[in-house]
């Protein structure tokens, strides 16, 4: 048994940090950022494939009323705005830049329990998010290839949404999902609308923002690397989707947040074998106690869930 879920964590750890870095390709390395149309695309393959896989019983997705799903949409909007945001911030940040912003939203889901729900904050856990905030407001500081624009949507993205599939998610989107109850919608049908109202709302965009007419000039559009890196992260998306649904089923909670705190340490140590990023002493500090930040507050979560 903890043979089965060490496995469907590794496999969890693969796909979150091979879309990350196929997604990081697309995004910045064939510069393609024109997020209206890669998320479109992305969310339309994972939606198409999610519906297919309900129809041929891979996964439950029964029918819901009309009046759940129309309770879901402004879940769905902070969803679009996640994955926006997420895709601007991700072609102008490094990915380890990009994980010590992300973690940041602990820090907004403490202050919102405190002031929502008045819990006391025990001092492993007030440590914890001490030092993802102050690694947060530091890296601009030290980045020796400081983007505001991509600093600008970091942030945005993480009031948007932050951790996906299961309930431990940040801000915004985690207090819609705390407060929105329904036995109606399960995570993969409220995943399902979420791609719906993407791709009605993304190709909208499209033209307003200029993707449209931007993509049509991009100096790889007819390149198979531009087309692979499209159909690869689209598909990756969807898996991962499933990963993170079938972690979920079979590990509590805050197991389910070790298995995030390792895939992202993953990623930021194989990144430097892929991509270009420059870095300097007081960065990498930025970034290593970022993730220690993290391990702490996972260690916190599980042992307050063990009393």
């Amino acid at each position: 048994m903890h043979f089965k879920r060490h496995v469907t964590g590794l496999i969890f750890c693969f796909f979150y940090v091979v879309s990350y870095f196929t997604n990081k390709y697309v995004l910045s390395v064939l510069k393609f950022t024109y997020p209206t149309l890669f998320q479109g695309w992305q969310t339309f393959i994972g939606g198409l494939l999610l519906l297919l896989s309900g129809k041929l019983g891979l996964v439950d997705i029964s029918g819901f009323p009309r009046s759940a799903a129309l309770s879901w949409l402004p879940g769905s909007l902070l969803f679009v705005g996640n994955i926006y945001a997420g895709s601007r911030a991700l072609s102008r940040l490094p990915i380890p830049f990009f994980f010590t912003l992300h973690n940041a939203s602990e820090v907004v889901n403490c202050l919102i329990l405190k002031l929502t729900q008045m819990e006391r904050i025990p001092w492993m856990k007030l440590l914890s998010v001490s030092l993802l905030l102050m690694s947060a407001i530091n890296l601009p500081r030290y980045d020796p290839q400081f983007d505001p624009g991509g600093y600008m949507w970091a942030l945005a993205h993480l009031f948007c949404v932050g951790k996906s599939v299961w309930n431990k998610t940040s801000c915004a989107y985690r207090v819609f999902q705390t407060h929105f109850k329904s036995s109606h919608l399960s995570d993969l049908e409220q995943q399902y609308i979420n791609y719906l109202f993407s791709v009605l709302l993304l190709a909208f965009a499209a033209h307003p923002t200029g993707d449209l007419f931007g993509a049509l000039e991009f100096p790889f559009l007819l390149s198979p690397r531009f087309h692979s890196g499209c159909c690869a992260s689209a598909l990756l998306g969807f898996f991962l989707l499933l990963a993170s649904v079938k972690l979920k089923s079979g590990l509590p909670l805050e197991h389910c947040g070790v298995w995030i705190f390792l895939s992202k340490v993953f990623a930021t140590c194989l990144s430097p074998l892929v991509f270009n990023i420059e870095v300097n002493t007081p960065s990498f500090c930025c970034v290593f106690f970022s993730h220690v930040g993290e391990a702490l507050l996972v260690y916190s979560e599980s042992t307050s869930q063990v009393r």
